[in-house]
């Protein structure tokens, strides 16, 4: 791999998650697609997902996610989305264990994603003990993330 290549792999990818957040699915799935063609990386594989996520392809976003771990396990996000896409389809014992590998992954910004999700999945498990727990240690990270405050808020309303 040359650096020009790597660079310009970047630049598509950008461009793919402008696209995404612009709600053009179908152009951003391109994008990707030819930003993986370049250079694979992890990043374009989770947004790909993610992309996918956006059109319904709930399967092929975990795919997409589990190639993003091949190529960089240390990456944190594709770990959070399976278990987020798995909530989704209503597999939540499916869903603890990539959660809980996504509060440990090293490289993860957003790190109280995964605690929220982990919330969710415990609350509709009614493992109330965890669920509280779990969007607690969401807001220790992040005090302002209003899902996690409304979620636990709602859910002591509801065992009170």
């Amino acid at each position: 791999m040359n650096q020009e290549t790597y660079t310009q792999a970047w630049e598509v990818l950008q461009d793919a998650y402008q696209a995404q957040m612009e709600g053009d699915y179908d152009r951003a799935v391109e994008l990707y697609q030819s930003s993986l063609d370049l250079h694979p990386t992890a990043e374009a594989h989770t947004f790909l997902g993610w992309t996918y996520h956006f059109q319904g392809r709930l399967n092929e976003a975990i795919c997409e996610c589990k190639l993003a771990i091949e190529l960089d396990p240390d990456f944190g996000n594709p770990y959070n989305d399976i278990g987020a896409y798995l909530i989704e389809m209503g597999q939540f014992d499916e869903a603890i264990p990539w959660l809980e590998q996504a509060t440990d992954a090293k490289r993860y910004e957003p790190r109280h994603f995964p605690y929220y999700n982990l919330g969710r999945a415990y609350l509709a498990k009614e493992m109330y003990t965890e669920a509280i727990k779990s969007f607690k240690q969401s807001l220790d990270i992040e005090p302002r993330y209003a899902l996690a405050r409304q979620a636990l808020d709602s859910l002591r309303r509801m065992v009170n």
